[in-house]
């Protein structure tokens, strides 16, 4: 795994998806804390195909997440409320998910 240094004004989280045989019916729920600069945890593995539900928690102010390779944006994660955010990967690779709440 490659840990990610948060910079000012960026936190990142790594998303690997690697190849999976047979779809689960049931989303993998992966919980992720955003808080100053960063996101705990920082690097996430993934299946393709495999249905995936990222439940996001601020600790401090609003956060959001944008993984352009993934399709993937949610800039409303609110301090102190859960936000939800429902994907399958549908290919393989290492992408880098970036702040979209600035």
């Amino acid at each position: 795994m490659i840990p990610i240094k948060p910079v000012a004004f960026f936190a990142a989280v790594s998303l690997f998806a690697v190849a999976h045989a047979g779809h689960a019916e049931t989303p993998r729920r992966i919980e992720i804390i955003a808080k100053r600069f960063t996101y705990d945890p920082d690097v996430i593995t993934l299946k393709q195909g495999e249905p995936v539900v990222l439940v996001m928690h601020s600790i401090d102010v609003t956060h959001g997440i944008k993984v352009d390779e993934l399709n993937l944006k949610s800039d409303d994660v609110e301090k102190g409320k859960e936000t939800e955010i429902r994907f399958t990967p549908e290919t393989t690779g290492h992408f880098i998910g970036k702040c979209a709440h600035f």
